[in-house]
């Protein structure tokens, strides 16, 4: 399989390119922002978000004062507005995405939502996959943009995307009448290695579920995706792959991919006592090494990661503390 397209909904397809591959915000793809339904125009708009909103689709990067946001009779409106505007804001700083997203990883001030951040790593995945062409790749990125709720079943450690899960649910409740959160029973496909080319059809959806315990295929498809996910950003050649525990006496560095991952290891590395339900939120441990690009004394030594789910069951994936938390040299930072 071979020439997909996927992932439309990023606006992937809107970006400009540098000649390094790094994308650069066009006006096409600030102006989407505003066709999104926080945005969108109705019935009730006022004529102050009604001119706002002409302004800023012909001219997205356009300076807009404070007053023009006092104007729109519905708060709602001009608080989405001065978000996307904090973000647009912020973009503008950067001269690519990658930077922006960099930056705001590495701690610059931001004013704007996490999922502005979701929406970054998305569509830069985007740019870092093109053109892939096996689709348990592409379902395991998604693990690190778009949250999973977690099932555990035998053994086996099922993702499914959390909002997908949640749509699902409320519409079983109205359809079925109310039900307690027990008793829904939610259905999503199992992506699998037979059914794997149904994602072409499905990419936007997000509505594939995947097992990402040790040995299954979308583990180690996440493991390519981190590697290709450091090469992008750091120009540096990462091995990543799956384990089952950490059994290392000489355990010198380690970072989580999560909140709770990285609570987790800080405790474990301090030889901390950790209660077995908070060992069992650890869904996924890897060992990163590389021959390039980190500290001397790191080169060629085992890094370990862990991916968790939180104590809800759910899986909010933090991508760019891989990329600040590595011990990169000084000529790679």
């Amino acid at each position: 399989m071979s020439g997909q397209d996927f992932w439309f909904t990023s606006g992937w397809h809107l970006m400009d390119r540098n000649s390094e591959g790094w994308m650069v915000p066009s006006e096409d793809f600030m102006a989407a922002y505003f066709t999104r339904p926080e945005l969108a125009l109705v019935e009730e708009s006022c004529d102050a978000e009604v001119a706002l909103h002409g302004k800023l689709s012909k001219a997205p990067f356009s300076l807009v004062e404070e007053a023009e946001l006092e104007a729109i009779a519905d708060p709602d409106v001009a608080h989405n507005y001065r978000a996307v505007l904090r973000f647009r804001d912020f973009l503008s700083q950067y001269d690519t995405l990658e930077a922006a997203y960099l930056a705001a990883a590495r701690g610059a001030p931001v004013e704007f939502p996490p999922l502005f951040m979701e929406h970054m790593a998305h569509i830069i995945l985007r740019n870092i996959l093109n053109p892939e062409t096996n689709p348990m790749k592409l379902r395991a990125a998604e693990i690190l943009f778009r949250d999973q709720r977690v099932t555990l079943d035998d053994g086996r450690i099922m993702v499914a995307d959390s909002t997908t899960v949640q749509l699902q649910a409320d519409y079983q409740q109205v359809a079925g009448g109310t039900k307690s959160d027990e008793s829904r029973n939610v259905m999503i496909d199992v992506m699998t290695s037979d059914t794997a080319d149904e994602y072409w059809q499905r990419h936007d959806l997000f509505n594939m579920s995947v097992d990402i315990a040790f040995t299954q295929p979308a583990l180690d498809a996440l493991c390519r995706v981190l590697e290709d996910w450091v090469a992008h950003f750091l120009q540096i050649s990462v091995r990543v792959t799956p384990m089952v525990r950490i059994d290392d006496d000489n355990w010198r560095w380690h970072l989580g991919l999560d909140v709770d991952a990285t609570r987790i290891l800080n405790d474990l590395f301090r030889g901390e006592d950790v209660e077995e339900d908070r060992l069992k939120q650890i869904l996924c441990l890897f060992q990163l090494t590389s021959a390039e690009g980190l500290e001397a004394e790191y080169l060629n030594t085992p890094i370990y990661m862990g991916l968790a789910m939180n104590r809800a069951g759910v899986v909010r994936a933090k991508p760019q503390n891989i990329l600040v938390n590595l011990p990169l040299a000084e000529k790679s930072s």
